[in-house]
């Protein structure tokens, strides 16, 4: 305000004098020291007055003045805080903290300030509190103050307890320690006991602002330990900082990162085999006072990527085009080449270097995540593995790797369910039961982060609350299926799976979206591996591709295993020959339930009401679901088919399917009594009905196959005859199972086993 000449300057320094004033009335009770300080305090007042006036005056702040004005906030606090403590002395540590001008900027001169604190402090006094203004310093040719910039108290106190060998250096701001990550961008991150030297240092440099890096050098050298406590938190142990760390078994100790990062890239054939092209990029930069925090080159040496903060990204350009000109004239180097809007993550341990396979696990992980790793750097003392991402992947990469490497106390599954119906439904109460069991007892915590319905759908990041989702979800967003993607996709969410729960295709179209952003399928829903084959084939691949799932187990029987037995077969070299299966619980229940007093309109009725058909039976009863099944079965055999390659033999007329919903329900008894005479014939043979899927390839010729779906006769004896209820049941006659085929049975519809068919896929996607 002064250097602008705005006189309202004096009421904002005014309001800085009383609240002072104010701070000193509050604690200093003896009225002595009281009017001591005052004094004291007031003599500063004075003099910074002056300064800021002069400031007004000429409009103009230089460096050296601004130097002098922040000093003034450490000079009058360190006054009033050794006027409080009991035996306080105040030090002026401008007497003995020294710079001198380097490169524009102002750095300690280590062998003065060492002579000058051991001459400061030679006559300690274990009953006296020695008060130090930390940050400010004095140069040692101009005498003017100077300032050490961000963290400079911290450094003060490293430098007097290294030239006075302290037992330890306490480092008190306001968080409890170095934590695994950035608790801002990672809900489970927790502070680390014990730290080693070096580790701390990388953890500093990649951005963790606990204490400042210089910090670390003065008390390492002497071997004198680092606590960091918190002032809001005292009770809290805090991290320890020393040389060796006993015990410790983590390879890695923590996550840091810096956004704003821009990666400029000097490439050129001139650069290949020519020695001093680095120097030459590195001391231009450092002549123009740009720091380069990471280096990473091509072993070719054709290319040099160095990494810089973005507001130091159009200087560096322009410096190293200017110190290339002549190279870049001629055709020997290009352009420097800017990316900016990205991230720098580095992962520190010094474990690193005794584990194996870090670095693997480490882009194995980020690749499974959609997250492509632009440049990367690892030094040859294995403490640090550093990298750059995209800056919109930095949250999704450092909580996957917080998760990844067990720095978590919890693996996180976020996951997102679409369709609450009867199956949805169930499978939320499912998971709200298991939450805290899989958590105790796996480490595993489900985070259900979306929830959408026929009407609305909420996404939340933290979690939805599953005592309490249906009025959160009564607030979300309107049902939007492409809004929905949408958002999705942006939250860009790690560890991430969607569970489709629904019977629609347009939800079903969604697949191949999200597979392609990294984001796990489970499927309810059979149109998506039913449809045509291309589509099916692009889905399989597309998740082979990412690194993520693609996983429909309940298409076929409900909870049963018998997609991912016939995978197993096959990937263990069997050839399926035939496939024989009732795979519909909805059909065999009705004609398990028909009988002389329960004519065949009534069964269907009631499939519909005990929830054993789709909410349409038409889909049931014209073998829709049937052949849906079967193609999925016979695709996972190895077979290439499409629906209209199926066989038909129905036992519903076509017109019957024609109409509204209403209109079915008002013919169906007129099929009673044709029903119900075969019904006495079957009787009398002692055979009875069975909607069969079958698949049976040609042994000559094994590209060859047919499939077929049609209401049989079967008799007694064989092994579809006793099922009971809604049962599903799969024959199996492979190379390996020919003599006698392998049988699968069990329940193959209803709500509750569909949604525990649903929760096994996703827990089989957790346990990977």
């Amino acid at each position: 305000m002064a250097r602008e000449g705005d006189e309202h300057y004096r009421e904002e320094f005014d309001a800085m004098v009383t609240r002072h004033h104010q701070m000193i009335e509050a604690i200093i009770t003896d009225d002595q020291k009281r009017i001591n300080l005052f004094n004291n305090v007031d003599q500063l007042f004075d003099q910074l007055k002056s300064i800021f006036y002069g400031v007004y005056l000429i409009h103009d702040l230089s460096k050296k003045t601004e130097d002098a004005i922040v000093s003034y906030g450490e000079r009058l606090s360190s006054h009033i805080v050794a006027a409080m403590v009991k035996n306080g002395i105040r030090m002026n540590s401008r007497d003995f903290i020294r710079t001198e001008k380097k490169m524009g900027k102002h750095v300690i001169d280590a062998d003065l300030t060492t002579e000058l604190v051991k001459e400061s402090f030679k006559n300690l006094n274990e009953k006296t509190i020695y008060v130090v203004p930390g940050f400010i310093a004095r140069d040692r040719d101009t005498h003017e103050t100077t300032n050490l910039g961000r963290g400079g108290s911290d450094y003060t106190a490293s430098i007097i307890a290294a030239v006075l060998n302290a037992e330890v250096l306490e480092i008190w701001t306001d968080v409890d320690g170095f934590m695994t990550a950035d608790p801002k961008v990672i809900k489970t991150a927790y502070t680390i006991n014990e730290l080693s030297y070096v580790e701390a240092m990388e953890l500093c440099n990649f951005g963790a602002k606990v204490i400042y890096p210089p910090t670390i050098y003065p008390v390492c050298v002497k071997n004198i330990p680092i606590k960091v406590k918190n002032t809001f938190n005292p009770e809290h142990p805090g991290t320890l900082i020393k040389a060796k760390i006993e015990n410790d078994d983590k390879p890695i100790k923590g996550i840091s990162s810096i956004k704003g990062t821009s990666l400029i890239t000097v490439t050129g054939l001139s650069m290949v085999g020519v020695i001093g092209v680095n120097r030459r990029i590195f001391t231009t930069l450092a002549n123009k006072g740009i720091s380069v925090f990471m280096v990473s080159q091509a072993s070719s040496e054709n290319s040099t990527s160095i990494g810089v903060r973005d507001e130091d990204a159009e200087a560096a350009r322009e410096v190293l085009n200017a110190e290339f000109a002549k190279e870049i004239e001629t055709g020997a180097m290009f352009p420097m080449q800017v990316e900016s809007g990205l991230a720098t993550i580095a992962i520190v341990g010094e474990n690193m270097k005794q584990t194996p396979g870090i670095a693997g696990k480490l882009f194995g992980t980020l690749g499974r995540s959609g997250i492509s790793v632009i440049a990367c750097a690892q030094g040859a003392s294995e403490t640090n593995i550093s990298f750059v991402v995209d800056g919109k992947f930095l949250r999704k990469s450092l909580n996957v790797l917080h998760d990844s490497f067990f720095l978590s106390e919890y693996k996180v599954l976020n996951i997102f369910i679409c369709g609450i119906g009867t199956v949805g439904g169930m499978l939320l109460e499912q998971i709200r039961t298991q939450q805290q069991f899989l958590m105790q007892s796996r480490r595993l915590k489900l985070n259900v982060v979306g929830i959408s319905d026929v009407d609305n759908f909420v996404l939340d990041r933290d979690g939805i609350d599953l005592d309490n989702y249906e009025k959160i979800l009564r607030a979300g967003y309107p049902a939007n299926t492409e809004h929905m993607r949408d958002e999705i996709v942006k939250m860009n969410i790690f560890n991430s799976v969607f569970v489709d729960c629904t019977a629609s295709r347009q939800i079903a179209m969604l697949y191949q979206t999200f597979l392609e952003h990294n984001i796990s399928v489970v499927a309810a829903n059979k149109i998506a591996a039913s449809s045509d084959y291309d589509s099916y084939l692009k889905l399989k691949q597309t998740a082979r591709d990412k690194g993520v799932w693609f996983r429909y187990e309940t298409n076929v029987g409900a909870g049963l295993p018998i997609i991912g037995t016939i995978n197993d077969l096959c990937n263990s070299g069997d050839k399926i020959l035939k496939i024989e299966a009732i795979l519909s619980g909805t059909l065999n229940f009705i004609f398990n339930e028909i009988a002389a007093d329960v004519p065949f309109s009534e069964t269907v009725k009631r499939a519909k009401e005990q929830r054993y058909s789709e909410p349409d039976p038409r889909i049931d009863l014209s073998g829709t679901d049937v052949i849906r099944k079967l193609v999925i079965l016979t695709r996972e055999a190895g077979y290439k088919v499409e629906q209209d390659d199926v066989e038909k033999h129905l036992f519903v007329p076509n017109d019957y399917f024609e109409g509204s919903l209403d209109d079915f329900w008002k013919r169906l008894p007129e099929l009673d009594a044709d029903f119900e005479a075969r019904r006495k014939v079957l009787e009398a043979e002692n055979k009875r009905w069975r909607f069969v899927a079958t698949m049976e390839a040609d042994e000559q010729n094994p590209a060859s196959f047919k499939t077929s779906v049609a209401l049989k006769e079967v008799p007694y004896g064989h092994p579809f005859y006793g099922l009971e209820g809604s049962n599903n049941i799969v024959l199996l006659t492979t190379e390996r199972y020919k003599e006698y085929p392998m049988l699968i049975q069990g329940y193959g519809a209803g709500a509750a086993v569909t949604a525990a068919g649903v929760f096994a896929n996703i827990m089989s996607i957790a346990n990977i």
